[in-house]
């Protein structure tokens, strides 16, 4: 009777009791075993580098390399017979690598613990995700370097809180997105210089009596250099940490600009057209061209957000070195990376693919009131106002304006002067939004020469 009720209470998921229970909280294999390059990578580095100092024989390490290799073309084949009884993708492989070669695969974990075989791997995987997200974040920045140049020179309304502000160019508000896309570029980097040191050899926590050779299996594995202290070695997960937090940045500005292709691509708007290959249409509305796309990237932050910190809250409280915690660090990195990794070359595809409204932006621009700033700065130039009077008469024209349903260039010079009689002819040379972009030379600025020149130094960065 008191099984019954013991089964009862670990419910029919875990009929077996608490061993299956214990088996299903410990094992990592289900999602670990995309560690499983990687991990052999790090294994075929550690036996040939035991070989090399005496530590193995130079046969046993040749058996493990082939072995090893064996494991690898079945798991890629997908041939391979994963154990969750085995636990984790360490375990996995080396069993197979015993049933393959025998004796000698009890040899490859000399000097060596899974504690510093883990971080080894995850890091190596880590790496690869931040080359791949700086592969996505180039074709990103010339995607937009593209739009433009094709659009330096095409008038747009620019924003703040979402309403006109003042004109500026297509092209500049591309480059507004290269320099963030820019800035994730250089966290990226660094995140990987930072990152590259090998934890292999530090074991358990205290190193190892071998005799191995740390400077060897690092360069093996394109790491610069081998992490310098054993206990840190097992128990640092900062590089995951601060690949999450160079994604959850990344992640933000993807956000950012999906909101503006929703926007942009509304009929309200009709800024820019999405290719049919990043928009869906509606079950029931004919006429609906979603951009799916999109909002899914706006989506996509969540978890990447969620990720951050779901694993700053597995770490926070952890003592040296290495907690059974951490294992609870890698699904929301793979999640994580796939989701960034995703974003990524669905932005690059609308960028590259999208077609921008000249004629609707182009109407735009001229909308709001967007050159009230220009005449302010005209007043204060010519007639030499301060500001702050300057600012006070462009308010009453806009006033004015606003009541008579027209914008400041269809004011008649009359009744201009009638706010402020120093108001002369001149003062429509700078109320087109044309002139306006043009005169906005500082550097910096969304005059189409500043916009080329902005386009030609990142090419010149990313070449």
């Amino acid at each position: 009777m008191a099984d019954q009720s013991s089964n009862q209470m670990w419910g029919g998921r875990f009929a077996a009791g608490p061993d299956a229970i214990m088996e299903a909280i410990n094992a990592s294999i289900a999602y670990d075993q995309r560690m499983a390059a990687q991990d052999i990578s790090g294994s075929r580095a550690h036996a040939a580098m035991l070989a090399a100092v005496g530590v193995i024989s130079d046969s046993d390490a040749e058996a493990i390399g082939k072995g090893l290799l064996t494991v690898l073309s079945e798991i890629e084949g997908g041939s391979f017979a994963f154990s969750a009884a085995l636990e984790d993708i360490h375990m996995n492989v080396e069993a197979r690598l015993k049933e393959i070669i025998g004796e000698p695969a009890g040899r490859l974990h000399t000097g060596r613990s899974r504690n510093d075989q883990v971080a080894t791997d995850f890091k190596l995987w880590v790496r690869d995700q931040l080359d791949a997200a700086e592969t996505g974040l180039l074709a990103l920045m010339r995607a937009l370097l593209g739009q433009a140049e094709a659009g330096a020179n095409w008038v747009m309304p620019g924003f703040t809180h979402l309403q006109t502000a003042q004109p500026v160019t297509w092209g500049h508000h591309m480059m507004a997105y290269v320099e963030m896309f820019g800035r994730d570029l250089s966290r990226v980097r660094d995140a990987r210089a930072r990152m590259n040191e090998c934890p292999l050899g530090a074991a358990a926590l205290a190193g190892t009596s071998f005799p191995i050779d740390r400077d060897m299996t690092a360069t093996a594995l394109g790491f610069d250099r081998p992490a310098a202290n054993s206990l840190d070695a097992v128990s640092d997960r900062d590089f995951a940490l601060e690949f999450l937090s160079v994604a959850s940045i990344c992640a933000m500005h993807l956000s950012r600009m999906a909101e503006e292709l929703v926007i942009w691509s509304s009929a309200q708007f009709r800024f820019v057209t999405l290719s049919d290959r990043f928009s869906t249409g509606s079950s029931i509305m004919p006429q609906k061209k979603n951009p799916d796309a999109a909002e899914l990237i706006r989506a996509k932050v969540g978890r990447i957000f969620g990720a951050n910190t779901a694993l700053m809250m597995v770490m926070k409280g952890l003592p040296l070195a290495y907690s059974k915690d951490m294992q609870e660090d890698k699904e929301q990195v793979f999640d994580a990376a796939d989701n960034w990794m995703l974003a990524l070359a669905a932005m690059e595809g609308m960028v590259r693919d999208m077609t921008a409204n000249q004629a609707a932006l182009a109407a735009a621009a001229g909308s709001g009131f967007s050159t009230a700033t220009d005449l302010a700065d005209w007043l204060v130039r010519v007639p030499g106002l301060p500001f702050r009077e300057a600012h006070h008469v462009t308010g009453a024209l806009v006033a004015m304006a606003e009541k008579r349903g027209c914008d400041l260039p269809d004011l008649g010079l009359a009744d201009m002067q009638s706010v402020h009689g120093d108001i002369t002819q001149d003062v429509f040379g700078v109320l087109g939004v044309e002139n306006s972009v043009n005169s906005r030379m500082s550097y910096g600025g969304t005059a189409p020469a500043q916009v080329r020149a902005q386009i030609m130094r990142w090419k010149e960065r990313l070449a």
